[in-house]
C-alpha cells in the first residue's frame, strides 16, 4: 500500500517489516517518534531506557540473543552512547542491531549542532542517510541486511527535515528473519585487550569491503544529466540540489555516507567541468573528494553552520533563488517562554528574588534562563548541573556554597545526574541539587521515566522514589516542596542554602499541560484593585498582560494556579468575583 509517512514514522515502519523484536531507546527531538511509532506494532517490544547508553547496551543484549535489535536518539545523545558503540564496532553483533541518530541542523530543539558522522568515522561503523520517507523505510529494513551480512552495528543517520518532514512510502509485510541462536565466543565478544587485538584487523578489513559495496550497491546512485555540473550530496541536501537544478546537473547521491565509495566518486567527477558538494554541517564528504585528489567546490561557498535551504544554495551559487513564499515583515517576536501554570515558575522566580547562582540543565525548565526571570546561568549538557555545582563549590573555597544551587529534572535525573550526585555525597561539598518533578519528560512531548510509575505504552511500571534514592546516596537533608507556594519554596531554599551539608530539594508538581492534571478555575483581574504595579509581570507567565495600563488575564491560557495571587499585594487576583 502507498501511504503519507513523516520520515520517523517510516523508520517505525522498516522495523515492523524488517521483523526488529526489540527497541530500546531514550527520548530526545527529533528521534524521539520512531520509537513512539515502533510501539503501535505489538510485535515490537519497545521502552523508554533511563539514557542512550543503556538504551544501545540493551539493544546490544537483544540481537546477542539473536533478535534485531534497535535504539534511537538524538545527535548529543550518541555522545552518551559512544562509550558501548566504540566497543560493539569490534565485537559485531549476532543478529541485526541499528541505530538511529537524528542531527540537527539549525539547532531547532538542541544546545550544539554536531554532525554524527564524526561519530560514524570514528566508531568505524556504516551509516546510512536516507533522503525522504520512502528511503528512510526502505533503508531502515536494508541496514539490517547490511547488520547481519557484514556482522556491524548500523547507524542510520535522520536529520529534523527528514524526521519531520512527510512524502509517499510503499509498505510491504512483515518478515521475521530466523532466529540466530547465541553462541558463547569469548573470543568475539570479550573486549579484554588480547581479544580486542585480534578483532581490530577485522574491523579494517570490514571497512574495506564497505567502501567496495559504496562503488556499487543500491545505497548510492548517479543521476546523469549534464556535464557541466556535477554534484555529490546526501540527505536533504540532495532535495534541495532536486528542486534548485532540476535535470541541469549532475548528481551523486550517496546514500551510504560511510564508508564513503572511492572509484564511484571519481569517476563521477570525471564525467563533469564542475564539482561541487553540498553537505551539512561539515566537510566529511568534501574532504573525502579532497583526499582522492579531486578539485571540488564546498565548504569555500558553503557555510559551515545552520540549515541549508533552496535560497541560501541558489545565493551562494550566484543563482536566482526560488522563493516559494515572502516572509512577512513587522511581526513582534514570540520568545520561547514556560508554559502558563508551568511548576517551574514559581521555583525559578524564589531562586532569581534571592540572587542564587544557577547552574542548569536540559529541560524546557532551560527556559528558566529566559527574561523576566533570568534565573539560570549555565547550561551545558544532561546531567552536568550536578556534577558542575560540586567542582563550581570547590574552586571556591566553600564561598558559594550559600548562594549556589544546581536545578536539573526528573527524567533528566535518572538519565545521568545520579552519578553527580553520588561525587557530592562521595567527596562532600555542602552543594544544594534542586529536582524539579514534573512527573513526566516534558520538553521531548511527555515521555514517562523510571520515576513516573508508567512504562512507553502506559502500562504500570517500576516507580523510583526520588527521596529514598537521594536518601539512600548519603544525604540526610532531602524535602519536598511544592512551587505553586511560593512561601514555602522560599522557606526550603533558604534553608537548604544555609546549612553545613549537602542537601536535596525536589519540587514537585505535575506539568500543567498532562492530561490528568486538573486546573483550577481561570482568575481575572479587578481593575479597580489593580494598582498597576506589574508585580506580577515578574513571573513571566503568558497569561497575563497589560491592557490599558492594567494587568489582565486570559482566561483561556490561565490555570488558576494562584502563583500571581501571592505577588500581588493588592488582592486584584479573583476568581468568580472572589479575592484569592
Amino acid at each position: 500500500m502507498k501511504e503519507i509517512m513523516l520520515g520517523n514514522k517510516a523508520v517505525a515502519r522498516g522495523l515492523y517489516e524488517a521483523g526488529v523484536c526489540v527497541a530500546s531507546s531514550y527520548p530526545g527531538t527529533p528521534s524521539t517518534e520512531t520509537t513512539e511509532e515502533a510501539a503501535k506494532y505489538d510485535e515490537i517490544y519497545c521502552e523508554w531506557a533511563p539514557n542512550e547508553k543503556v538504551a544501545l547496551e540493551v539493544a546490544f543484549g537483544a540481537c546477542l540473543a539473536g533478535k534485531r535489535s534497535y535504539c534511537a536518539m538524538k545527535h548529543v545523545g550518541l555522545n552518551v552512547a559512544a562509550d558501548p558503540l566504540y566497543t560493539i564496532a569490534y565485537t559485531g553483533v549476532n543478529a541485526g542491531m541499528v541505530i538511529c541518530v537524528a542531527d540537527d541542523p539549525g539547532m531547532h530543539s538542541s544546545q550544539n549542532e554536531q554532525d554524527s558522522r564524526h561519530h560514524a568515522i570514528a566508531s568505524k561503523v556504516p551509516m546510512l542517510e536516507p533522503a525522504d520517507s520512502a528511503e528512510a523505510l526502505a533503508f531502515t529494513k536494508m541496514a539490517y541486511e547490511l547488520s547481519e551480512k557484514y556482522d556491524t552495528p548500523v547507524l542510520l543517520r535522520m536529520c529534523t527535515r527528514i524526521a519531520h518532514s512527510q512524502s509517499i512510502v510503499d509498505t510491504g509485510e512483515r518478515v521475521v528473519p530466523a532466529d540466530r541462536p547465541y553462541e558463547k565466543n569469548i573470543a568475539k565478544y570479550v573486549m579484554m585487550p588480547g581479544n580486542a587485538k585480534r578483532r581490530h584487523p577485522v574491523v579494517e578489513d570490514r571497512t574495506k569491503s564497505l567502501i567496495e559495496l559504496g562503488n556499487n550497491c543500491e545505497f548510492n546512485r548517479v543521476e546523469m544529466f549534464s556535464d557541466e555540473i556535477g554534484i555529490i550530496t546526501s540527505g536533504t541536501c540532495y532535495q534541495y540540489a532536486k528542486e534548485i537544478f532540476g535535470e541541469s546537473a549532475s548528481i551523486l547521491k550517496l546514500g551510504l555516507v560511510n564508508p564513503l565509495p572511492t572509484t564511484l566518486i571519481t569517476d563521477f567527477a570525471a564525467k563533469v567541468k564542475r564539482l561541487y558538494v553540498l553537505e551539512e554541517l561539515d566537510p566529511i564528504i568534501e574532504n573525502h573528494c579532497r583526499a582522492l585528489g579531486l578539485t571540488v567546490s564546498g565548504k569555500d561557498i558553503f557555510p559551515m553552520v545552520d540549515e541549508f535551504s533552496q535560497g541560501l544554495i541558489s545565493a551562494k551559487m550566484g543563482m536566482d533563488a526560488k522563493v516559494s513564499c515572502d516572509a512577512i515583515e513587522g511581526l513582534p517576536v514570540r520568545p520561547p517562554v514556560m508554559c502558563s501554570g508551568c511548576p517551574h515558575r514559581g521555583l525559578f522566580f524564589t531562586l532569581s528574588k534571592n540572587k542564587c547562582t544557577v547552574l542548569g540543565d536540559i529541560g524546557c525548565y532551560t527556559l528558566g534562563a529566559v527574561a523576566p526571570l533570568s534565573a539560570m546561568e549555565v547550561t551545558a549538557c544532561m546531567g552536568a548541573s550536578v556534577s558542575s555545582i560540586h567542582g563550581f563549590n570547590k574552586a571556591t573555597g566553600g564561598e558559594s556554597e550559600n548562594h549556589t544551587v544546581a536545578v536539573i529534572g526528573d527524567s533528566t535525573f535518572m538519565h545521568s545526574g545520579m552519578t553527580g550526585l553520588a561525587n557530592i555525597a562521595y567527596n562532600q561539598t555542602n552543594s544544594t541539587v534542586i529536582i524539579l518533578d514534573n512527573s513526566i519528560t516534558g520538553m521531548t512531548g511527555h515521555q514517562q521515566n523510571p520515576t513516573t510509575g508508567f512504562n512507553l505504552r502506559g502500562d504500570p511500571a517500576g516507580k523510583i522514589d526520588l527521596e529514598a534514592l537521594c536518601r539512600s546516596m548519603g544525604f540526610e537533608h532531602v524535602r519536598v516542596v511544592d512551587p505553586y507556594n511560593l512561601g514555602e519554596t522560599d522557606r526550603a531554599v533558604k534553608e537548604e542554602l544555609a546549612i553545613d551539608a549537602p542537601s536535596v530539594i525536589i519540587s514537585r508538581r505535575p506539568c500543567a499541560l498532562l492530561k490528568n492534571v486538573r486546573h483550577k478555575t481561570p482568575l481575572s483581574v479587578n481593575r479597580d484593585k489593580c494598582r498597576s504595579c506589574r508585580a506580577c509581570m515578574r513571573l513571566g507567565c503568558p497569561s497575563i498582560s497589560f491592557k490599558e495600563s492594567k494587568a489582565h488575564v486570559d482566561n483561556t491560557l490561565c490555570v488558576g494556579c494562584d502563583v500571581c495571587t501571592q505577588l500581588c499585594k493588592f488582592g486584584a487576583f479573583e476568581r468568580e468575583g472572589v479575592t484569592v
